[in-house]
């Protein structure tokens, strides 16, 4: 309950500050992460909500920002997915993806690669695990790494790629992106 009324509180604040300068807020994103969810104006009611709907919200709102080129979003958001992430029991590896992602998006290279880290010593092999350790040891200027979690993302991907993994269809595009940049080096 502590953790919603933060949440809640947070939103509010923002929506407020949003209001006073006149700008539309990324937060509308998350109401565009989904049909049910309500049109701009209507925050949606986050206690009604599982904490993996909470994450996977918080998630898409940060990446959508993110994409857009909204660091501001990003710095103002990513503390409550990350907390989010963090406060599920267990988590998917498509979720250890996300909680990696978010903390490569907002400056925390170290809990990207954790998370790659994490899930390449459940599945050596697993995709979106070398992804994110690529894009971490981008983020800290280790070409020689990046080089090596590319080259084993290309080796991997065909047999991977045939166990059509819910996660990997979830971040096609990640993937795809990764091994195009692989592959132009």
């Amino acid at each position: 309950m502590i953790a919603i009324a933060l949440l809640a509180t947070i939103a509010m604040v923002a929506g407020q500050r949003f209001a006073r300068s006149g700008q539309t807020p990324d937060a509308g994103a998350v109401a565009d992460a989904s049909t049910d969810a309500p049109a701009m104006g209507a925050a949606p009611d986050i206690s009604q909500m599982s904490p993996d709907e909470r994450a996977q919200r918080l998630n898409d709102l940060i990446m959508g920002a993110y994409s857009r080129g909204h660091m501001d979003t990003v710095q103002m958001f990513a503390p409550m997915g990350l907390g989010a992430y963090q406060m599920l029991d267990s988590l998917t590896l498509d979720q250890r993806y996300n909680l990696g992602r978010l903390g490569e998006v907002s400056g925390n290279p170290a809990l990207a690669a954790a998370e790659a880290d994490t899930i390449l010593k459940l599945h050596p092999n697993h995709l979106l695990g070398l992804v994110l350790a690529a894009e971490a040891a981008h983020s800290e200027h280790d070409d020689s790494a990046q080089r090596r979690y590319l080259d084993r993302l290309v080796q991997a991907a065909p047999a991977e790629q045939a166990k059509k993994l819910s996660e990997y269809q979830n971040h096609a595009d990640d993937i795809k992106a990764a091994l195009d940049q692989a592959r132009k080096r």
